[in-house]
C-alpha cells in the first residue's frame, strides 16, 4: 500500500519541479525500497535511517548517493509542509560518487563512421538514408538517444535550422541543425514510410526504439573497423560536445545545446585533452604575449 506522504512528495515533484515520468518512477522505487527495510518513512527516526544505511552498505557509491538524495529531499519536503518538525536525514550516508567520463571517439574515428554511413546513404536505400540521418543528428546536434528516437514530425524545421527539443524534466531547448544534418534529414524524409507521427517510426508502430538505435550504431562501428563496445548514442553526444569545445565553443553555449540544468554537468561531460589545454595556455596566455613585447 502506498504511503500518503510519499505520494504527496511525488505529486510535488511533478507539479512544482516538472519531474519527468522516468524520474518520478526512480524516486518511487528508491522510496518504496527504503520503506520495505524500515517501514513508514514519514515516522522514521535517525536510528531507522542508520539501519537503512547498513542495509545499503554493499551498494555502489552512485546508487547509494541517489537513494540517499531521494530520502533527503523527501524529509526536506515533510519539513516544508509542516508534516515533521525534525529532519533525520543527517543519519544517511554521503558517498562521494564520481561520474565516469564517457568513452571518447577522436576525429579519425568519427570520420570513419561517417565515410561508411555516407556510402550506405549513397545507395539510396531507406535503411542507409535513415542511418545517416540518425548519426548526423547525434553527432551534429548532440541529441540524447531518447530525444532522437522520439522526435516528432512536427519538430522538423521548415525555414529556421533549429529543432525544438523536450529534454529531461520536460525542459525545452532549441538545437541547431547543421547543413549536413539538414540535408540527411530531408533525404530520409523523402523515403520515410508514410503514417505515424515520429520522424523515425518503427514498423511495429510508435518510434524506433533506443535498443535498435544502439544496435544500428554498433553494427556501423563494426563495419567501420571500430570496437562496437566503444560506440553508442551517448558517446556520439559526448564527441559532439568535446569537439565543439576543442573548436573554441563557450562552456555556457554547450550547456544550452546539451540541455544541462547545471553547468557542473557540462564541465564533467566535456572532457578536453590535457595536452590541448597546455598548448592553449602556451599560445594564448597574456603573459606570453607581454614577454614578447
Amino acid at each position: 500500500m502506498a504511503e500518503p506522504a510519499v505520494e504527496a512528495f511525488l505529486t510535488m515533484l511533478a507539479a512544482e519541479r516538472g519531474a519527468a515520468a522516468n524520474t518520478l518512477a526512480a524516486y518511487r522505487r528508491d522510496l518504496t525500497g527504503a520503506r520495505s527495510v524500515i517501514g513508514d518513512l514519514a515516522q522514521a527516526d535517525a536510528a531507522s535511517l542508520e539501519r537503512l544505511a547498513q542495509a545499503w552498505s554493499d551498494l555502489a557509491p552512485s546508487s547509494l548517493a541517489r537513494k540517499s538524495s531521494a530520502l533527503r529531499q523527501f524529509y526536506g519536503f515533510l519539513q516544508d509542509e509542516g508534516l515533521r518538525a525534525d529532519d533525520p536525514s543527517p543519519a544517511l550516508p554521503r558517498p562521494k560518487a564520481r561520474r565516469p567520463l564517457p568513452r571518447l571517439l577522436d576525429h579519425a574515428e568519427i570520420a570513419a563512421l561517417f565515410v561508411l554511413a555516407e556510402e550506405d546513404a549513397a545507395a539510396g536505400t531507406p535503411e542507409g538514408l535513415r542511418l545517416l540521418a540518425l548519426v548526423e543528428l547525434l553527432y551534429g546536434s548532440g541529441l540524447r538517444a531518447t530525444e532522437l528516437v522520439s522526435l516528432p514530425l512536427t519538430a522538423v524545421p521548415r525555414d529556421a535550422p533549429f529543432l525544438p527539443i523536450t529534454g529531461k524534466g520536460g525542459q525545452q531547448r532549441m538545437v541547431p541543425v547543421s547543413a549536413r544534418a539538414g540535408a540527411a534529414l530531408r533525404n530520409w524524409l523523402r523515403v520515410r514510410p508514410s503514417g505515424g507521427r515520429f520522424v523515425f517510426p518503427s514498423p511495429r508502430g510508435g518510434h524506433l526504439s533506443r535498443v535498435r538505435l544502439f544496435q544500428l550504431l554498433r553494427d556501423l562501428a563494426a563495419r567501420a573497423g571500430l570496437d562496437p563496445e566503444k560506440v553508442s548514442p551517448h558517446v556520439l553526444r559526448h564527441a559532439f560536445a568535446t569537439h565543439l569545445l576543442e573548436g573554441g565553443a563557450d562552456l555556457r553555449v554547450l550547456q544550452t545545446l546539451l540541455g544541462h540544468a547545471d553547468i557542473a554537468t557540462t564541465q564533467i561531460y566535456t572532457h578536453v585533452d590535457s595536452a590541448r589545454l597546455v598548448a592553449l595556455v602556451n599560445e594564448r596566455h597574456p603573459l606570453r604575449h607581454a614577454a614578447r613585447s
